[in-house]
């Protein structure tokens, strides 16, 4: 197994359509970068949300996936669902972050997602973020759209268990969604992690990367 290290990681990135994308698809990562790297910077954006509970239920979310990390978290305003229709605004925001940071590594939706909102995203992540590795995440939904990511972050069993215990105590205005549950996250990671030899993981869609493969 493949198993390269991010050195001198202490900005990230991270970006969702909607409040609680990021914790579905990244959590257990979050926890694990910010768990081993205390005082991390990390920027979040979400696009929509804003001025409802869900930004209230978004913040101690985050709060918790990035215990003692430097979080600077934005939710905006722009409707669910309807996020093409807004489309200078999302860019916009993207761009306004892309230009305040420079982190060594991005988190955000994938350009496979079935969802228009979450696909619209990560379609302006390699434009914003240019030079800089962005790892896709997944989410499961109704549309039935997991692909096959190449890229995992191994979850120890500890760490999936906090995860779930996370998303189910601080995104209540969810918790009545069919898909919302304990089995779908946990199943999901139990898959991934047999991908990539490991009990747990959350899988991960690179768009470019380069090597430096002689160290230079």
């Amino acid at each position: 197994m493949i198993a390269p290290q991010l050195t001198g990681l202490d900005r990230i990135v991270a970006l969702g359509a909607h409040c609680d994308d990021i914790a579905i698809g990244a959590g257990g990562t979050l926890l694990a970068i910010c768990r081993s790297r205390p005082g991390i910077r990390v920027d979040a954006l979400v696009l929509s949300g804003g001025g409802t509970e869900r930004e209230d239920e978004e913040f101690a979310a985050l709060t918790a996936f990035c215990p003692g990390a430097d979080l600077h978290l934005s939710v905006g305003k722009m409707p669910d669902g309807r996020l093409p229709a807004h489309w200078d605004e999302v860019k916009n925001s993207v761009h306004d972050l892309a230009s305040r940071t420079d982190p060594q590594l991005v988190i955000a939706p994938n350009v496979q997602d079935a969802h228009q909102d979450h696909r619209g995203l990560a379609e302006l992540v390699p434009q914003a973020f240019r030079d800089h590795l962005a790892l896709g995440y997944e989410i499961v939904k109704w549309d039935g759209d997991l692909g096959r990511p190449s890229v995992y972050q191994p979850l120890t069993m500890d760490l999936a268990e906090a995860k779930v215990a996370l998303l189910q105590q601080h995104y209540a205005s969810q918790r009545g969604r069919p898909w919302y549950d304990r089995e779908a996250f946990l199943g999901l990671a139990r898959i991934r992690g047999i991908e990539c030899k490991a009990h747990y993981a959350e899988a991960f869609y690179v768009n470019k990367l380069v090597l430096d493969l002689a160290g230079g």
